[in-house]
């Protein structure tokens, strides 16, 4: 086995496309220098359209969760009541940051694997009416489930004036996104999933309804104050020093985006998803989200006759093919694929025949290519997707 030959199939940090490595090997520049300003100017208009909206999207360099901690100091104070979805470890993230601030958190909590209903919402909203927002997940990572945000939206609009705030780390970039459209208020992601990037940038935008929410927020902040962001994007740069050379890569991936064609980068997510999920239906294992609820830029398996923590093992040892274990209380019970952001159909059926081979090794008795073949008739517009 080549050892520096890795095939990483986790959802998030993903592959990095070799142009966009390329464009990141560019000499340093100052930051505060033509160059810089000149370089995200050309990136900002991209951006708006992968989140879909006429806002401005504010460039931090942080991790994705920044983006969840921003949007909370921004918008909530010691005491104000909340209701935050919890589909997962990371709506569960939200209800950390929130209890950091002393913020009264009322939890719609579902069964892992199941995405959040809107009837939930509305009704959490009768029972919390003095609630100043609603927390929620697009794609909760640790189940592979991607919940209706434009339907949760409508229901916050239709039951109240708090606003609607989007974890959206994990999807943005590889499915549809109508923030304006859908009425979300903020919606945050990062650059290491469906961006094709490394870690170290968060993007956010706000509607106009949150930022009067935010002006009126007497403390938002130092480093993270929504303000100073969308006050120095005017002047194309940052309140402080940005990541300039994952810039430079972000200015890649939007151009490679626009090459492809955003519609067909949808499209592509959404054939990797039923190419991964009819792959493990032909064999009889157990997928964690349902057809309705599944994500399509992370699936979590749940076998019941083999045991996950073995397979990657195998996968690792024999073919340095990396997928993701589960989290807290799936730990050990699922293992989930990333096929998100520089993945395409061909890396999806390398995958799914080299995971045959590993659970073969694993202890299951399993007929070889027969997933494979599954997900090839997906391809070809020949197989049942559901």
């Amino acid at each position: 086995m080549l050892k520096d030959q890795q095939y990483l199939r986790i959802p998030g940090p993903t592959p990095i496309p070799p142009s966009v490595q390329r464009s990141m090997a560019q000499p340093m520049v100052g930051h505060r220098a033509s160059e810089t300003a000149e370089l995200i100017r050309r990136i900002r208009p991209g951006l708006k359209k992968v989140f879909g909206t006429e806002q401005d999207v504010m460039i931090f360099a942080g991790s994705g969760t920044s983006g969840l901690e921003a949007a909370v100091v921004n918008t909530v104070r010691e005491g104000d009541e909340v209701i935050v979805a919890v589909t997962g470890a990371f709506g569960r993230r939200f209800v950390k940051i929130l209890d950091a601030y002393g913020v009264t958190v009322h939890e719609i909590e579902t069964e892992w694997g199941h995405s959040v209903k809107p009837e939930e919402i509305r009704e959490a909203l009768k029972k919390n009416p003095e609630s100043k927002a609603v927390f929620a997940t697009f794609c909760e990572t640790s189940t592979g489930v991607l919940n209706p945000v434009a339907e949760l939206a409508q229901a916050v609009r239709d039951e109240s004036d708090a606003l609607f705030i989007v974890d959206g780390v994990s999807c943005i970039g590889g499915v549809e996104s109508k923030m304006d459209q859908w009425g979300i208020d903020i919606l945050v992601t990062g650059s290491q999933k469906a961006m094709m990037l490394p870690g170290g940038l968060m993007f956010a935008a706000c509607s106009e309804r949150a930022w009067k929410v935010i002006e009126a927020n007497p403390r938002r902040g130092f480093y993270l104050d929504f303000t100073k962001y969308r006050d120095n994007l005017k002047k194309d740069s940052t309140p402080f020093t940005p990541a300039t050379s994952l810039l430079y890569g972000l200015e890649q991936t939007i151009q490679l985006i626009e090459e492809e064609g955003f519609d067909q980068v949808i499209a592509r997510h959404g054939l990797m998803k039923d190419m991964t999920r009819a792959a493990f239906k032909a064999h009889g294992i157990p997928l964690l989200a349902s057809d309705e609820d599944a994500s399509p830029t992370v699936t979590a398996v749940r076998p019941d006759d083999f045991e996950a923590a073995a397979l990657r093992k195998v996968l690792k040892e024999d073919f340095n093919l990396i997928v993701a274990g589960g989290q807290e209380h799936l730990k050990d019970a699922i293992f989930r694929i990333g096929h998100m952001g520089y993945a395409s159909p061909g890396d999806i059926l390398q995958t799914l025949a080299l995971i045959e081979i590993g659970i073969l090794k694993s202890g299951k008795d399993i007929e070889l290519g027969k997933g494979v073949a599954a997900a090839q008739q997906i391809y070809l517009g020949k197989g049942d997707p559901q």
